[in-house]
């Protein structure tokens, strides 16, 4: 039941893998056909007689030309149409009765109609046929009105039809494939394009917990290396704090890393992502490292979206997290959430150093910035970092909350989001770039 199809198919292979060979084989066909159609007498009724007639050299020699000419039918599909059409009607004007050349023509004339343009195959078939049926009604032997003649006209138009409906179909299934294939293209680069995106993602999350945590432990370690010897009860309790960080570092670096197990995994992390509702005990690790903050809020009647929820968050660790790290060791920090309309807008200052700091924070040596950049362009929000006229550091997110269709804050490709940069604070009278240590 197999051996038949796959033969087949492999033959169909190499026929349209040699198409000369192909065309060799339908002009040796066509040709059989014209000299055996050549020694056949038509009779009304009864049906053809064959060995009544015969026929001559030149028929045959018409013949074998017409078939010939059908090799080149693909690369000059025109020449070929025209060359047995001129062989047709010199069959009709030296021939008495005419050897049916004509089936060349009709072979010839379907290539050009399923090769070339509907309006071309109309120009060109009607031309055909008008000008073969006319040579055959005024120079051939039979009469005008005969069904010699009404055939001509008929297999003429058959051959034009037939190859405009082959040259449809091809157009029509090779319409459907290219859509097929563009479609493939698209979703092939939809899932790199959100492969992407998840990778900066936990890029960023991971950075923000390393920022954070490994910067608490740092000080604090500073802290009981500094009062191990004289006050022993307090180096306990940096240590304890150290304890702590090390702890939430590993479980958030637990639940960030799960992300990229497998989905049927059944010890894949299932906590919700960090937002403002634990702010409180973001701000009590960073009082515990000796930086004292204050926060205003006036969001907490109604929460945020996820999406928002967890940039602002990560905006408050990172930004305090800097503030630790190169305000000083006298510095304070205020944190602001107010909700206003259609925005949510996130602030947080500090009083450092002055210049020092905010230079120090600005020297572009690092990725928080920037991540807390990519956070606020995400959303279609705008962001604005640097030093404050008189010390210290300002950073400040408009963060919109209007949601799209699919739940998520709808993301601005205009000017808002390409406006999302880090530039000075208003009032300030100095710069800072992208960037910092971190």
């Amino acid at each position: 039941m197999t051996t038949l199809p796959t033969g087949f198919a492999r033959a169909r292979r190499w026929l349209r893998g040699h198409p000369l060979a192909f065309d060799g084989a339908l002009a040796a066909g066509v040709l059989v056909c014209m000299v055996c159609a050549s020694f056949a007498e038509p009779h009304p009724g009864h049906g053809p007689s064959f060995g009544v007639r015969a026929p001559d050299t030149s028929s045959v020699l018409l013949m074998v030309l017409g078939a010939a000419a059908l090799v080149r039918r693909r690369s000059r599909p025109m020449e070929v149409l025209a060359a047995t059409g001129a062989l047709s009607i010199a069959e009709f004007l030296l021939s008495d009765p005419p050897a049916p050349v004509v089936m060349s023509v009709v072979v010839a004339l379907y290539t050009v109609a399923a090769r070339t343009d509907r309006p071309t195959t109309w120009r060109v078939g009607l031309l055909t046929m008008v000008s073969l049926t006319m040579a055959a009604m005024v120079v051939g032997s039979s009469p005008w009105y005969s069904q010699e003649n009404v055939g001509v006209l008929a297999w003429l138009g058959l051959a034009g039809a037939t190859g405009d409906a082959v040259r449809s179909r091809r157009a029509f299934v090779d319409a459907i494939r290219e859509r097929a294939e563009r479609a493939e293209r698209t979703r092939e680069e939809e899932a790199r394009r959100r492969v992407a995106e998840e990778r900066l993602r936990i890029a960023r999350d991971l950075h923000d917990v390393v920022a954070h945590h490994i910067a608490l432990v740092n000080v604090q370690a500073g802290v009981a290396a500094h009062v191990m010897d004289k006050r022993p009860d307090q180096a306990k309790e940096a240590l304890a704090h150290v304890r702590q960080a090390s702890r939430s570092a590993l479980d958030e670096l637990r639940s960030t890393v799960g992300l990229l197990r497998q989905s049927g995994d059944p010890e894949a992390p299932t906590e919700p992502a960090p937002g403002l509702a634990v702010l409180d005990d973001l701000v009590a690790t960073f009082r515990n490292a000796g930086l004292p903050v204050e926060v205003a809020r006036t969001d907490r009647d109604e929460p945020l979206p996820a999406a928002v929820d967890l940039a602002a968050y990560r905006i408050i660790q990172e930004a305090l997290t800097n503030v630790r790290k190169h305000a000083g060791a006298h510095a304070r920090a205020e944190v602001s959430v107010v909700r206003a309309g259609a925005s949510a807008e996130v602030t947080v200052l500090d009083d450092g150093t002055g210049t020092a700091a905010g230079a120090d924070r600005a020297d572009g040596g690092g990725h928080g910035l920037l991540g807390m950049r990519e956070r606020v362009t995400a959303l279609g929000g705008a962001l604005t970092a640097g030093p404050r006229y008189g010390g210290g550091f300002r950073v400040h997110a408009i963060l919109p909350l209007t949601t799209g269709a699919d739940g998520e804050p709808a993301r601005d490709t205009g000017q808002r989001a390409g406006g999302c940069v880090l530039r000075a604070a208003p009032g300030d009278s100095r710069t800072s770039t992208t960037g910092e240590r971190v």
